[in-house]
């Protein structure tokens, strides 16, 4: 009789056992969430323009300027920050009071894991007219410049 009851409580301790719902684990605490979060790299944008005569091997303008020669062949180095596929547009003006006339237009196309430098330039063997210049950086199909810079020929 003892051996049948043993056995009896046995045979219920393994079927409650066996029968017990699987309940989820708690959650964890948030901060263990926030360790656990993946960051998106940045898309890509433009941190600056600087202009100059020179450009080195790494595209970064080497002899900067704000003014320039008539007959300068004149750089725009562009630092863009973030990574991705993207596009740089460059829109030269020839700028006399509110009116401006397009001088040149690039567009390059790039795929930068990181920081890039791009470089844009102008030139005119015959020579720039004396006066104020912009020019200004588009990224993307955007209406709206990434950035611009103004410089005199003189």
């Amino acid at each position: 009789m003892k051996r049948a009851l043993v056995t009896l409580v046995a045979f219920v301790l393994v079927a409650g056992v066996g029968c017990k719902k699987n309940e989820p684990a708690p959650a964890p605490p948030p901060e263990t969430l926030a360790a656990v979060t993946t960051t998106l790299p940045a898309p890509p944008s433009v941190s600056s323009v600087s202009l100059g005569t020179a450009i080195g091997p790494d595209k970064r303008v080497s002899a900067p300027s704000e003014t320039f020669a008539p007959k300068d062949t004149i750089y725009a180095s562009v630092e863009t920050a973030g990574s991705g596929h993207g596009k740089l547009r460059a829109l030269w003006s020839y700028v006399k009071g509110d009116k401006t006339a397009k001088v040149d237009e690039t567009t390059i196309e790039f795929d930068s894991s990181g920081p890039a430098v791009n470089e844009f330039h102008v030139m005119k063997p015959s020579g720039w007219p004396k006066g104020d210049y912009r020019v200004e950086i588009f990224l993307g199909d955007g209406t709206t410049p990434a950035a611009a810079r103004t410089f005199k020929v003189g």
